[in-house]
């Protein structure tokens, strides 16, 4: 059985527990599973997926390179899995659905995607040589309830949406020295849209100091926040700034041990909730109830969201209303530091409340 995943962390995080139905929903056994996934979530996959195959490809190189991509087909080819399972609905026909159809497999089943006028055609000749198509709701149905739709569908009873859980062995990377209790702040984003202003995270950062707290900001390569912004957080006692200094692994381990993490809507922030670390997460309103906030029903006590609802809401994130590219979404920069701060008083319970009153 092949399961298609062409999708960053975040989405393969809320897809992470419904997979474990999949062996009973299809016949199979879980060592008969392969999952075809990002390089960009590969180191942590043995982990995520226990007793399942994982193949990982650079999902870049697949979508730009023929040679590359020939490859990839090739691998997916001699697979011959007897079943081909893709249930994203955000996806990309010439990604996800292109490689269920090159396996060749007698049975694909995948969910209904979401189409737009101009991806219309190519997903209407992928979805006629699928086997089952299942319709898993309409937009902004929550990643979390359609995952769950789709496996009810095909076993034939209902599974109710479940919050992402990662079993991470907690270690420690040596990055963060033994102290008194930190809080992981993650300002970057891979959409700077989706960024709440760095100055809120360095005005947050300084009343988690004052609160007897440390202070670890984290960010992927390439995020490194602007200097004259960060500069006063970082000649702080008490301030660790491991943007771009931190491996996957050595990511979660920092939010794994953490008291609380404060963080833009992006991949992370699914992992730190799925650790069962106390997360507040900065939610934007370009596809908002798809990803984030999760359901009712699904949302653990260790999560909280927190927006400022406008009404352009559902936008796609194609904003009109900023000056420049880099520019915070003016749904993302309205939140008030305030309303973070008592979120994170809120969440964080026995770990770290004591430290903060809220304003």
């Amino acid at each position: 059985m092949l399961v298609v995943r062409m999708d960053g962390i975040g989405d393969m995080m809320l897809f992470r527990e419904s997979i474990d139905h999949y062996a009973e929903a299809f016949g199979v056994t879980p060592s008969d599973i392969t999952v075809l996934g990002c390089e960009s979530w590969a180191p942590i996959a043995d982990t995520a997926f226990p007793g399942l195959r994982v193949i990982a490809i650079n999902e870049h190189r697949f979508a730009r390179n023929p040679g590359y991509r020939a490859r990839v087909a090739f691998r997916v080819r001699r697979l011959a899995p007897a079943v081909a399972v893709c249930d994203q609905f955000f996806r990309r026909a010439m990604m996800a659905d292109s490689l269920v159809w090159i396996s060749g497999s007698p049975q694909a089943v995948v969910s209904q995607p979401h189409v737009s006028e101009r991806t219309r055609a190519e997903f209407n000749w992928f979805l006629a040589q699928s086997t089952q198509v299942v319709d898993t709701g309409r937009y902004p149905t929550h990643e979390l309830v359609r995952h769950a739709r789709f496996v009810s569908a095909v076993l034939g009873r209902s599974i109710a949406p479940k919050a992402p859980r990662l079993a991470w062995p907690v270690g420690t990377t040596g990055l963060v020295p033994d102290g008194p209790p930190y809080v992981v702040l993650n300002p970057g984003s891979n959409e700077y849209g989706r960024r709440w202003p760095l100055a809120n995270y360095v005005a947050l950062s300084r009343r988690l100091l004052e609160a007897g707290l440390r202070v670890v900001f984290v960010g992927a390569p390439g995020e490194e926040p602007d200097h004259a912004i960060m500069a006063p957080a970082r000649a702080q006692d008490g301030v660790i700034d491991l943007t771009g200094r931190t491996n996957l692994p050595q990511l979660i381990d920092t939010m794994a041990a953490a008291a609380a993490v404060v963080t833009n809507d992006t991949g992370p922030a699914h992992v730190a909730i799925a650790l069962g670390t106390p997360t507040v997460v900065l939610v934007g309103g370009g596809h908002f109830g798809s990803f984030v906030p999760y359901p009712r029903e699904a949302t653990p006590s260790n999560a909280r969201f927190v927006w400022h609802e406008m009404d352009c809401y559902h936008c796609f994130w194609q904003c009109p209303k900023r000056a420049h590219r880099t520019d915070s979404f003016p749904c993302v920069a309205a939140i008030g530091e305030n309303s973070v701060w008592a979120a994170l008083a809120n969440v964080s319970r026995d770990r770290i409340r004591p430290n903060l009153p809220v304003a």
